[in-house]
């Protein structure tokens, strides 16, 4: 068991799950499938959602109250999330641009953009990773957004792993346009990248977003995944691209939706724990008191209150196994056909492959 969502608030956590799943498979699917879809998602709304972070920075500096209180700049306001958003919607555009042949799009030197973005957000991750281990190694501590982590040599593992893992990507020159033009296709990001990937970012979530992993971790994952194997194959990077930035600006907006507190109060009654904290939101009270309560700032340790860091560190070492795993067997194939794995597709005989490169346009 994972999370606390077998006691009274069960049917509450997983029909939200169930509806933020079904959601983002929708919205991926408006904003794939036309050109105004994918304008409107990742132009119009991000625009006007940028010119209300700004307001609300501007807001917040000068001491408006409305601005002090607004729930982005209470709960969302580190680092990580705005480097997340703007991460992902770089990478939606970036995509767009060669679905579509726009600009640069068209010219083979931008082929390598995905790859680009992509380690770019790994790494956002990864640093994340290594900041908890080093933050609260083996003890509680506050981050930034208010979450109590606990660190340890989970964040180290996984951290490694989501190094391995930029290096999973192969044949970074192979990204094209389908023939109907919905989709960025990328036939070497077969099944083998998706499924360790996954396993990866969930035990990120896992480790350093615990309040919100139920959501970003669980929903969030599945939705590019069943796309891209049952309907969709070759675009599951464009996938979770779109997923990615249409719930980061969602949560964005609306943290209170998933969020559960410092001091263990959550807002609705879907938001979901996992099991580091073993008596749930009593563990998080306990946490909170132990820290001298409001008094408790961004980087306070605890380490007088029990947690359960096995879930954490069975997730990551799987991750780091995978991955380890994975990497090889492209060295394996690469040195076997004697080609460069990053230059040349190395999945050729897998079906997934060859179904997804039926689906690049001449």
């Amino acid at each position: 068991m994972l999370f606390h969502v077998y006691g009274e608030h069960a049917l509450a956590q997983w029909g939200m799950m169930l509806v933020v799943l079904v959601g983002l498979i929708l919205l991926n699917e408006f904003a794939r499938r036309t050109k105004t879809g994918g304008a409107i998602m990742f132009f119009a709304i991000p625009l006007a959602l940028t010119a209300y972070f700004v307001a609300i920075a501007i807001g917040a500096r000068t001491g408006a109250q409305w601005a002090l209180e607004n729930q982005t700049h209470l709960y969302m306001n580190g680092w990580f999330h705005y480097a997340k958003l703007y991460a992902a919607l770089t990478g939606c555009i970036g995509f767009m641009m060669i679905k579509y042949g726009w600009g640069i799009g068209k010219e083979h030197w931008f082929k390598p953009f995905p790859f680009i973005i992509v380690a770019i957000n790994i790494l956002i991750a990864v640093v994340s990773d290594f900041e908890s281990a080093v933050m609260g190694w083996n003890k509680w501590w506050l981050s930034s957004e208010g979450v109590w982590l606990y660190g340890g040599w989970h964040n180290v593992m996984n951290g490694v792993a989501g190094l391995l893992n930029i290096f999973c990507m192969t044949a970074w020159w192979s990204v094209y346009s389908s023939k109907d033009k919905t989709d960025m296709l990328w036939p070497d990001m077969t099944w083998v990248y998706i499924v360790v990937y996954d396993i990866w970012n969930f035990a990120y979530t896992y480790n350093c977003l615990p309040t919100h992993s139920w959501y970003c971790g669980i929903a969030l994952l599945l939705a590019p995944t069943i796309a891209a194997l049952a309907w969709n194959r070759g675009g599951w990077i464009q996938n979770r691209a779109n997923t990615l930035a249409i719930w980061c600006m969602f949560a964005q907006v609306f943290p209170l939706f998933q969020e559960v507190f410092k001091d263990g109060f959550f807002k609705f009654n879907w938001a979901t724990l996992p099991v580091q904290y073993p008596e749930g939101i009593a563990t998080i009270e306990q946490i909170y008191e132990a820290a001298g309560g409001e008094a408790a700032a961004v980087g306070t340790t605890v380490t007088s209150v029990a947690a359960n860091p096995t879930a954490m560190t069975v997730i990551s070492a799987l991750a780091l196994i995978t991955n380890a795993i994975a990497l090889g067997y492209i060295i394996y194939v690469s040195c076997k056909r004697h080609i460069n794995p990053y230059k040349e597709d190395v999945f050729v005989n897998q079906k997934y492959y060859k179904d997804a490169a039926a689906r690049i346009a001449q």
